[in-house]
Formats: structure tokens, C-alpha cells, sequence
């Protein structure tokens, strides 16, 4: 989405509160890559899917600072639980800051570690499985979470669009790049599922299970 119509969509959104304001700034001071943070706007759209798709349960492929991890579990109900997992021990200590600071502790269970180990022995069924990990690896992800997704149930996949790379030449050694195009690709060849991306930010594909 460009700037100026992200600017203006942000400007009629709820606004960001102090506490994801403390940790955008926060990660933007300690963190290289902190423009994978999800925002605000991004934010209140998962947590309109929650509540839309009623889940109790959720997934989440790709913690980084929590940002999005804080904004599911907000928007889950009191019983309700997201497993958020992240391979990168060198950022946990923020994500737990903040899952502490925002007293949504409770309905997280962060887990740190590849996401392609820990999926098969997680024993439970997800009505919503958020996907924003590496993107070279999306289809096996979405090949172990499939199973665990309730019948009706949601799957977002998120930066499909990576940043309009896949409309032009893609150089050999762009593994990401390739990695979201293979995926785009094998959902669209899924009969299984609904699928719909919405240009928001850098792409976000819905998936719904038949």
C-alpha cells in the first residue's frame, strides 16, 4: 500500500495505545530490522479477524518483538490462548518485556525455537493460524498447521506481496523473494481452501479452510 493511503487509513483507525507505541519505539532503537514490525493498523486488522472468526486458539509463526502476538491476545476472550513461536533468541528479551508489561501474559505461550520442529507436537486444534516467519520456508509451514486448523478456520499469511519484488525479474539468489512466489502460487492450486490477498502493507493472504 503506498505511503500516502496508508498515512490516511491510519489517520481513521483506533489509535495506537502507549504501550505498542513504547515498543515501536523500543524495537526501532534495538532492532536492525525493525520495520517487520506489524503497526498499528496491521494490528487492529488481526484482531478483527479473531474476533470475527471467534478464536480461541491461535497460532502464530513469527513472534520478533510481539507486537502482533500483544494485539491477538488482547482481542482473545478470557479462556482464549495464542502460541507464538520465534526462532531468534537474540530478540526474545523483548517480546517478554512487553508480554509482561501488557498483562496478557496469561494467553501466551511463546515458544523459541524452529517453527518446523515445534508444529508437529503441538497436540491441539487452531481456529487461526497466523504465518510471518521465514519466507522461504511458507509452504512447509502451511503443510504442518494445515491438519491443526479447525474446518472454517483461518490461516493470514503475511508479506505476499514482498515489497512488489514478485512483479518484476527475480535474481537467482533472491531465495526469499522465490519463497513467496512458490507459495502464492501452491495456495492458488489448493482446492481445500478459500483464499483472498488483501493489499494491505506488504500483502496479507486470507486462507480459509473448506
Amino acid at each position: 500500500m503506498e505511503k500516502i493511503a496508508l498515512d490516511y487509513v491510519e489517520n481513521y483507525c483506533e489509535p495506537e495505545d502507549e504501550l505498542l507505541k513504547e515498543l515501536s519505539r523500543e524495537t526501532a532503537l534495538t532492532q536492525l530490522h525493525h520495520r517487520m514490525l506489524s503497526g498499528n493498523y496491521q494490528g487492529h486488522l488481526l484482531a478483527m479477524f479473531v474476533k470475527l472468526f471467534n478464536a480461541k486458539s491461535v497460532l502464530e509463526i513469527g513472534t520478533y518483538a510481539g507486537y502482533s502476538t500483544i494485539c491477538i491476545a488482547r482481542a482473545l476472550p478470557e479462556n482464549g490462548k495464542i502460541t507464538t513461536i520465534e526462532v531468534n533468541d537474540e530478540i526474545q528479551w523483548l517480546s517478554e518485556k512487553y508480554f509482561e508489561k501488557s498483562g496478557m501474559k496469561n494467553k501466551i505461550n511463546a515458544l523459541l525455537g524452529d517453527a518446523k520442529e515445534i508444529i508437529p507436537n503441538l497436540n491441539q486444534e487452531f481456529d487461526l493460524v497466523f504465518i510471518d516467519g521465514d519466507k522461504r520456508e511458507y509452504i512447509e509451514y502451511y503443510n504442518l498447521v494445515f491438519p491443526k486448523l479447525r474446518k472454517g478456520g483461518l490461516i493470514l499469511a503475511d508479506n505476499v506481496l514482498w515489497n512488489n519484488k514478485i512483479f518484476g525479474k527475480i535474481e537467482s539468489n533472491d531465495y526469499m523473494t522465490k519463497g513467496i512466489l512458490k507459495f502464492n502460487e501452491y495456495i492458488t492450486q489448493d482446492k481445500r481452501v478459500e483464499k483472498l490477498i488483501l493489499p494491505v502493507r506488504d500483502g496479507l493472504m486470507m486462507i480459509i479452510k473448506n
